[in-house]
Protein backbone atom coordinates (compact mmCIF):
# COMPACT_ATOMS: atom_id res chain seq x y z
CA UNK A 1 0.00 0.00 0.00
CA UNK A 2 1.42 3.36 -0.99
CA UNK A 3 1.31 5.98 1.71
CA UNK A 4 1.69 9.35 0.02
CA UNK A 5 3.45 12.09 1.96
CA UNK A 6 1.52 14.53 4.05
CA UNK A 7 0.70 17.89 2.45
CA UNK A 8 3.82 20.07 2.57
CA UNK A 9 4.02 22.65 5.31
CA UNK A 10 5.95 25.89 5.50
CA UNK A 11 9.61 25.76 4.44
CA UNK A 12 11.96 24.96 7.29
CA UNK A 13 15.37 26.54 7.48
CA UNK A 14 18.19 24.02 7.59
CA UNK A 15 20.19 22.82 9.51
CA UNK A 16 17.48 20.89 11.36
CA UNK A 17 15.41 19.10 8.67
CA UNK A 18 13.33 16.21 10.01
CA UNK A 19 15.49 13.17 9.24
CA UNK A 20 16.82 14.10 5.80
CA UNK A 21 17.95 11.23 3.63
CA UNK A 22 21.26 11.35 1.78
CA UNK A 23 21.41 11.18 -2.01
CA UNK A 24 22.18 7.97 -3.86
CA UNK A 25 24.64 8.89 -6.59
CA UNK A 26 26.88 6.92 -8.95
CA UNK A 27 30.45 6.39 -7.68
CA UNK A 28 32.66 9.35 -8.48
CA UNK A 29 36.04 10.81 -7.66
CA UNK A 30 36.01 11.76 -3.96
CA UNK A 31 38.07 14.86 -4.65
CA UNK A 32 35.04 16.42 -6.32
CA UNK A 33 33.26 16.68 -2.95
CA UNK A 34 35.49 18.98 -0.86
CA UNK A 35 35.02 19.72 2.83
CA UNK A 36 37.54 22.58 2.84
CA UNK A 37 35.10 25.37 3.76
CA UNK A 38 35.94 28.58 5.65
CA UNK A 39 34.48 28.55 9.17
CA UNK A 40 32.63 31.81 8.50
CA UNK A 41 30.93 30.30 5.44
CA UNK A 42 29.94 26.90 6.85
CA UNK A 43 26.23 26.05 6.59
CA UNK A 44 25.15 23.64 9.37
CA UNK A 45 23.74 20.29 8.24
CA UNK A 46 21.49 18.06 10.36
CA UNK A 47 20.74 18.27 14.08
CA UNK A 48 23.20 19.86 16.49
CA UNK A 49 23.94 16.48 18.14
CA UNK A 50 24.41 14.56 14.87
CA UNK A 51 27.16 11.93 14.80
CA UNK A 52 29.96 11.72 12.23
CA UNK A 53 28.42 8.60 10.67
CA UNK A 54 24.98 10.18 10.40
CA UNK A 55 26.54 13.33 8.92
CA UNK A 56 28.33 11.31 6.25
CA UNK A 57 25.11 9.39 5.52
CA UNK A 58 23.37 12.59 4.43
CA UNK A 59 26.37 13.64 2.26
CA UNK A 60 27.66 16.36 4.57
CA UNK A 61 31.07 17.06 6.11
CA UNK A 62 32.11 16.57 9.76
CA UNK A 63 35.02 18.45 11.35
CA UNK A 64 35.00 16.61 14.68
CA UNK A 65 32.38 18.85 16.27
CA UNK A 66 30.03 20.13 13.61
CA UNK A 67 28.25 18.77 10.54
CA UNK A 68 28.16 21.14 7.56
CA UNK A 69 27.59 21.21 3.79
CA UNK A 70 30.61 20.73 1.50
CA UNK A 71 31.63 22.38 -1.75
CA UNK A 72 29.12 20.57 -3.91
CA UNK A 73 25.40 20.52 -4.65
CA UNK A 74 23.73 18.54 -1.86
CA UNK A 75 20.15 17.29 -2.21
CA UNK A 76 18.09 15.99 0.71
CA UNK A 77 14.48 14.83 1.07
CA UNK A 78 12.49 15.15 4.29
CA UNK A 79 9.66 13.04 5.60
CA UNK A 80 7.33 16.04 5.57
CA UNK A 81 7.70 16.25 1.77
CA UNK A 82 10.33 18.96 1.36
CA UNK A 83 13.27 19.27 -1.00
CA UNK A 84 16.41 20.76 0.58
CA UNK A 85 19.07 21.73 -1.97
CA UNK A 86 22.29 23.45 -0.87
CA UNK A 87 24.38 24.80 -3.78
CA UNK A 88 28.06 25.72 -3.42
CA UNK A 89 29.50 28.21 -5.89
CA UNK A 90 32.64 26.01 -6.00
CA UNK A 91 30.61 23.14 -7.48
CA UNK A 92 32.00 24.19 -10.89
CA UNK A 93 35.06 25.94 -12.27
CA UNK A 94 34.66 28.78 -13.16
CA UNK A 95 32.51 29.22 -10.07
CA UNK A 96 28.74 29.12 -10.37
CA UNK A 97 26.87 32.40 -10.35
CA UNK A 98 24.48 31.62 -7.49
CA UNK A 99 22.10 34.31 -8.75
CA UNK A 100 21.70 32.48 -12.08
CA UNK A 101 20.24 29.23 -10.71
CA UNK A 102 16.66 28.26 -11.54
CA UNK A 103 14.28 25.30 -11.08
CA UNK A 104 11.74 23.85 -13.50
CA UNK A 105 9.06 26.24 -12.23
CA UNK A 106 8.81 29.63 -10.59
CA UNK A 107 6.99 30.91 -7.55
CA UNK A 108 7.51 32.59 -4.18
CA UNK A 109 8.99 29.40 -2.68
CA UNK A 110 11.30 28.65 -5.61
CA UNK A 111 14.03 31.18 -4.79
CA UNK A 112 16.74 30.47 -2.25
CA UNK A 113 15.63 30.87 1.36
CA UNK A 114 19.07 31.93 2.56
CA UNK A 115 22.58 32.42 1.20
CA UNK A 116 26.08 33.63 1.95
CA UNK A 117 29.07 34.36 -0.26
CA UNK A 118 29.68 30.66 -1.00
CA UNK A 119 26.31 28.88 -0.69
CA UNK A 120 22.65 29.23 -1.66
CA UNK A 121 20.01 27.24 0.25
CA UNK A 122 16.75 26.11 -1.35
CA UNK A 123 13.88 24.51 0.55
CA UNK A 124 10.49 23.96 -1.06
CA UNK A 125 7.59 21.47 -1.02
CA UNK A 126 8.01 18.53 -3.37
CA UNK A 127 4.75 19.47 -5.12
CA UNK A 128 5.89 22.98 -6.14
CA UNK A 129 8.43 24.74 -8.40
CA UNK A 130 7.56 22.69 -11.48
CA UNK A 131 8.18 19.32 -9.83
CA UNK A 132 7.05 16.40 -11.99
CA UNK A 133 5.20 13.63 -10.13
CA UNK A 134 5.55 10.02 -11.29
CA UNK A 135 4.21 6.78 -9.88
CA UNK A 136 5.73 3.34 -9.98
CA UNK A 137 4.64 0.19 -8.18
CA UNK A 138 4.71 1.10 -4.51
CA UNK A 139 6.67 4.32 -5.13
CA UNK A 140 5.81 8.01 -5.53
CA UNK A 141 8.54 9.94 -7.36
CA UNK A 142 8.93 13.73 -7.24
CA UNK A 143 11.44 14.98 -9.82
CA UNK A 144 12.85 18.44 -10.44
CA UNK A 145 15.78 19.95 -12.31
CA UNK A 146 18.19 22.71 -11.34
CA UNK A 147 20.21 24.60 -13.93
CA UNK A 148 22.29 27.75 -14.18
CA UNK A 149 22.14 30.41 -16.87
CA UNK A 150 25.21 31.67 -18.73
CA UNK A 151 26.29 34.61 -20.86
CA UNK A 152 26.60 34.01 -24.61
CA UNK A 153 28.82 35.98 -26.97
CA UNK A 154 27.49 36.08 -30.53
CA UNK A 155 29.80 36.72 -33.48
CA UNK A 156 29.25 36.81 -37.24
CA UNK A 157 30.26 33.14 -37.67
CA UNK A 158 29.32 31.53 -34.35
CA UNK A 159 28.50 31.92 -30.67
CA UNK A 160 30.51 30.98 -27.56
CA UNK A 161 30.40 31.12 -23.78
CA UNK A 162 33.04 31.09 -21.04
CA UNK A 163 30.58 30.65 -18.18
CA UNK A 164 29.98 27.41 -16.31
CA UNK A 165 26.72 25.63 -17.02
CA UNK A 166 25.33 23.36 -14.33
CA UNK A 167 22.46 20.95 -14.90
CA UNK A 168 21.20 18.69 -12.09
CA UNK A 169 18.28 16.26 -12.12
CA UNK A 170 17.12 15.23 -8.64
CA UNK A 171 14.30 13.14 -7.16
CA UNK A 172 12.56 12.34 -3.91
CA UNK A 173 11.22 8.79 -3.88
CA UNK A 174 8.64 7.96 -1.21
CA UNK A 175 8.38 4.20 -0.65
CA UNK A 176 5.75 3.49 2.01
CA UNK A 177 7.29 5.11 5.09
CA UNK A 178 10.83 5.35 3.67
CA UNK A 179 12.41 8.24 1.80
CA UNK A 180 15.11 8.06 -0.88
CA UNK A 181 17.02 10.75 -2.75
CA UNK A 182 18.31 10.24 -6.29
CA UNK A 183 20.70 12.70 -7.94
CA UNK A 184 21.83 12.57 -11.58
CA UNK A 185 24.39 15.08 -12.83
CA UNK A 186 24.18 15.76 -16.57
CA UNK A 187 27.68 15.48 -18.08
CA UNK A 188 28.78 15.62 -21.75
CA UNK A 189 30.41 12.71 -23.55
CA UNK A 190 33.86 13.51 -24.87
CA UNK A 191 35.39 11.21 -27.47
CA UNK A 192 39.17 11.64 -27.64
CA UNK A 193 39.97 13.01 -31.11
CA UNK A 194 43.21 12.70 -33.00
CA UNK A 195 45.64 15.63 -33.28
CA UNK A 196 45.76 17.61 -36.50
CA UNK A 197 48.46 19.69 -38.16
CA UNK A 198 48.75 21.67 -41.36
CA UNK A 199 51.88 23.02 -43.04
CA UNK A 200 52.25 25.15 -46.14
CA UNK A 201 55.01 26.01 -48.64
CA UNK A 202 56.76 28.01 -45.96
CA UNK A 203 57.25 25.90 -42.85
CA UNK A 204 55.14 27.42 -40.09
CA UNK A 205 54.06 25.64 -36.92
CA UNK A 206 51.31 26.44 -34.43
CA UNK A 207 51.77 24.85 -31.03
CA UNK A 208 50.37 25.25 -27.52
CA UNK A 209 52.50 25.92 -24.47
CA UNK A 210 51.45 24.25 -21.24
CA UNK A 211 52.06 27.31 -19.07
CA UNK A 212 54.53 25.44 -16.84
CA UNK A 213 58.07 26.57 -16.10
CA UNK A 214 60.49 23.65 -15.74
CA UNK A 215 63.77 25.36 -16.65
CA UNK A 216 66.23 26.05 -13.86
CA UNK A 217 66.14 29.68 -12.81
CA UNK A 218 63.19 30.66 -14.99
CA UNK A 219 61.08 33.53 -13.70
CA UNK A 220 57.49 32.44 -13.05
CA UNK A 221 56.42 36.08 -12.97
CA UNK A 222 57.19 36.62 -16.67
CA UNK A 223 55.01 35.50 -19.57
CA UNK A 224 58.07 34.01 -21.27
CA UNK A 225 58.10 31.35 -18.53
CA UNK A 226 54.69 30.12 -19.70
CA UNK A 227 56.30 29.27 -23.06
CA UNK A 228 59.21 27.25 -21.68
CA UNK A 229 57.52 23.89 -22.38
CA UNK A 230 54.95 22.74 -24.93
CA UNK A 231 52.39 20.01 -25.42
CA UNK A 232 53.52 17.13 -27.64
CA UNK A 233 51.41 15.12 -30.10
CA UNK A 234 50.84 12.53 -27.38
CA UNK A 235 49.24 15.16 -25.12
CA UNK A 236 46.36 15.90 -27.50
CA UNK A 237 43.54 16.44 -26.99
CA UNK A 238 44.55 19.06 -24.43
CA UNK A 239 41.96 19.53 -21.68
CA UNK A 240 41.12 23.02 -20.43
CA UNK A 241 38.55 24.43 -18.03
CA UNK A 242 36.42 27.42 -19.06
CA UNK A 243 38.41 30.68 -18.84
CA UNK A 244 41.69 28.79 -18.45
CA UNK A 245 44.49 30.57 -20.35
CA UNK A 246 45.44 28.95 -23.66
CA UNK A 247 49.03 29.80 -24.60
CA UNK A 248 49.48 29.86 -28.39
CA UNK A 249 52.77 30.13 -30.27
CA UNK A 250 53.20 30.36 -34.04
CA UNK A 251 56.76 30.07 -35.33
CA UNK A 252 58.62 30.11 -38.63
CA UNK A 253 60.86 27.06 -39.06
CA UNK A 254 63.98 26.33 -41.13
CA UNK A 255 64.82 30.02 -41.67
CA UNK A 256 67.84 31.88 -40.31
CA UNK A 257 67.40 35.31 -41.91
CA UNK A 258 66.97 37.86 -39.07
CA UNK A 259 65.28 40.27 -41.52
CA UNK A 260 62.28 37.97 -41.88
CA UNK A 261 59.28 38.75 -39.68
CA UNK A 262 56.45 36.28 -39.17
CA UNK A 263 53.09 38.07 -39.16
CA UNK A 264 49.63 36.89 -38.19
CA UNK A 265 46.49 37.87 -40.03
CA UNK A 266 43.35 36.30 -38.64
CA UNK A 267 43.35 33.67 -35.88
CA UNK A 268 40.12 31.85 -35.16
CA UNK A 269 38.66 28.66 -33.71
CA UNK A 270 36.36 25.95 -35.04
CA UNK A 271 34.89 22.68 -33.74
CA UNK A 272 36.34 20.77 -36.71
CA UNK A 273 39.92 20.35 -38.00
CA UNK A 274 38.80 22.03 -41.25
CA UNK A 275 39.64 25.73 -40.80
CA UNK A 276 36.79 26.71 -43.14
CA UNK A 277 34.10 24.87 -41.17
CA UNK A 278 31.41 26.60 -39.13
CA UNK A 279 30.89 27.74 -36.43
CA UNK A 280 33.91 29.99 -36.00
CA UNK A 281 35.04 32.43 -33.33
CA UNK A 282 37.71 35.06 -33.98
CA UNK A 283 40.64 35.54 -31.61
CA UNK A 284 42.83 37.90 -33.67
CA UNK A 285 41.93 40.16 -36.60
CA UNK A 286 44.86 41.55 -38.62
CA UNK A 287 47.14 40.34 -35.83
CA UNK A 288 45.23 42.28 -33.16
CA UNK A 289 42.85 41.07 -30.42
CA UNK A 290 39.26 40.66 -31.64
CA UNK A 291 37.55 43.70 -30.11
CA UNK A 292 34.05 42.20 -29.94
CA UNK A 293 35.21 39.51 -27.51
CA UNK A 294 34.46 40.45 -23.92
CA UNK A 295 37.65 38.63 -22.86
CA UNK A 296 40.27 40.22 -25.12
CA UNK A 297 43.19 38.01 -26.05
CA UNK A 298 46.68 39.13 -25.02
CA UNK A 299 49.61 39.57 -27.41
CA UNK A 300 52.87 38.34 -25.85
CA UNK A 301 56.00 40.16 -27.07
CA UNK A 302 58.94 37.98 -28.15
CA UNK A 303 62.19 39.84 -27.60
CA UNK A 304 65.94 39.24 -27.34
CA UNK A 305 65.56 37.82 -23.82
CA UNK A 306 62.81 35.34 -24.71
CA UNK A 307 65.24 32.46 -25.13
CA UNK A 308 64.86 31.98 -28.92
CA UNK A 309 67.44 32.52 -31.67
CA UNK A 310 65.27 34.62 -33.99
CA UNK A 311 62.57 36.50 -32.03
CA UNK A 312 61.00 37.93 -35.20
CA UNK A 313 60.22 34.38 -36.34
CA UNK A 314 57.76 33.94 -33.45
CA UNK A 315 54.28 35.20 -32.53
CA UNK A 316 52.63 34.46 -29.20
CA UNK A 317 49.23 35.24 -27.73
CA UNK A 318 46.93 34.08 -24.95
CA UNK A 319 43.15 33.68 -24.96
CA UNK A 320 40.65 32.42 -22.41
CA UNK A 321 39.11 28.98 -22.97
CA UNK A 322 35.48 28.91 -24.10
CA UNK A 323 32.97 26.51 -25.62
CA UNK A 324 30.75 27.02 -28.65
CA UNK A 325 27.01 27.53 -28.20
CA UNK A 326 24.27 26.20 -30.47
CA UNK A 327 22.96 29.30 -32.32
CA UNK A 328 19.34 28.12 -32.13
CA UNK A 329 18.96 26.61 -28.67
CA UNK A 330 21.88 28.56 -27.09
CA UNK A 331 22.95 25.33 -25.39
CA UNK A 332 26.73 24.94 -24.84
CA UNK A 333 28.04 22.28 -27.24
CA UNK A 334 31.15 21.36 -25.24
CA UNK A 335 32.89 20.09 -28.36
CA UNK A 336 36.52 20.09 -29.41
CA UNK A 337 38.06 23.45 -30.29
CA UNK A 338 40.71 23.79 -33.01
CA UNK A 339 42.84 26.92 -33.36
CA UNK A 340 43.82 28.28 -36.79
CA UNK A 341 45.97 31.24 -37.86
CA UNK A 342 46.68 32.74 -41.27
CA UNK A 343 50.33 33.71 -41.48
CA UNK A 344 52.66 35.57 -43.82
CA UNK A 345 56.34 36.49 -43.91
CA UNK A 346 57.31 40.16 -44.04
CA UNK A 347 60.78 41.45 -44.95
CA UNK A 348 62.18 44.34 -42.93
CA UNK A 349 63.18 47.24 -45.19
CA UNK A 350 63.34 51.01 -44.53
CA UNK A 351 59.88 52.59 -44.46
CA UNK A 352 58.00 49.35 -43.90
CA UNK A 353 56.53 48.22 -40.59
CA UNK A 354 55.80 44.55 -40.12
CA UNK A 355 54.07 45.02 -36.76
CA UNK A 356 50.28 45.17 -36.38
CA UNK A 357 48.80 48.58 -35.62
CA UNK A 358 46.60 47.39 -32.78
CA UNK A 359 46.56 50.57 -30.75
CA UNK A 360 46.64 53.18 -33.51
CA UNK A 361 43.45 54.97 -34.48
CA UNK A 362 44.70 55.41 -38.06
CA UNK A 363 45.92 52.33 -39.88
CA UNK A 364 49.18 52.19 -41.81
CA UNK A 365 47.60 51.30 -45.15
CA UNK A 366 50.90 51.02 -47.01
CA UNK A 367 52.30 48.49 -44.53
CA UNK A 368 49.12 46.46 -44.59
CA UNK A 369 49.05 46.34 -48.37
CA UNK A 370 52.68 45.24 -48.53
CA UNK A 371 52.13 42.45 -46.01
CA UNK A 372 49.03 41.21 -47.79
CA UNK A 373 51.04 40.78 -50.98
CA UNK A 374 52.98 37.99 -49.29
CA UNK A 375 51.66 34.43 -49.68
CA UNK A 376 49.45 33.36 -46.77
CA UNK A 377 49.69 30.03 -45.00
CA UNK A 378 47.08 28.70 -42.57
CA UNK A 379 48.36 26.62 -39.65
CA UNK A 380 46.24 24.72 -37.14
CA UNK A 381 46.54 23.24 -33.68
CA UNK A 382 45.52 19.89 -32.32
CA UNK A 383 42.18 19.75 -30.49
CA UNK A 384 41.47 21.40 -27.15
CA UNK A 385 38.52 20.09 -25.15
CA UNK A 386 36.65 21.46 -22.18
CA UNK A 387 37.04 19.24 -19.15
CA UNK A 388 36.01 19.08 -15.54
CA UNK A 389 38.16 20.95 -13.02
CA UNK A 390 40.64 18.99 -10.94
CA UNK A 391 40.48 19.86 -7.27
Amino acid sequence: IVSPPRPPGHPQYPPVPPYPQGPKVPPKDPTVHSCDVEDSQKVPCGNSDITAAACDAISCCFDGRHCYYGKAVTVQCTKDAQFIVVVAKDATLPNLDLESISLLGTGPRCAFVDSNADFAIYQFPVTQCGTVVKEETGVLIYENRMSSSYEVGVGPRGAITRDSHYDLLFQCRYIGTAVETVVAEVLPLQDPPLPVSALGPITVELRLANGQCYSKGCNEGKLDAAYSSFYTDADYPVTKVLRDPVYVEVRLLEKTDPNLVLTLGRCWTTTDPNPHSLPQWDILINGCPYRDDRYLSTLVPVGPFSGVDFPTHYRRFIFKMFTFVDPTSLVPQKEKVYIHCSTAVCTVIPGRSCEPSCFRKKRNVRAVDQKQAQPNVVVSSGPVIMGAPSQ
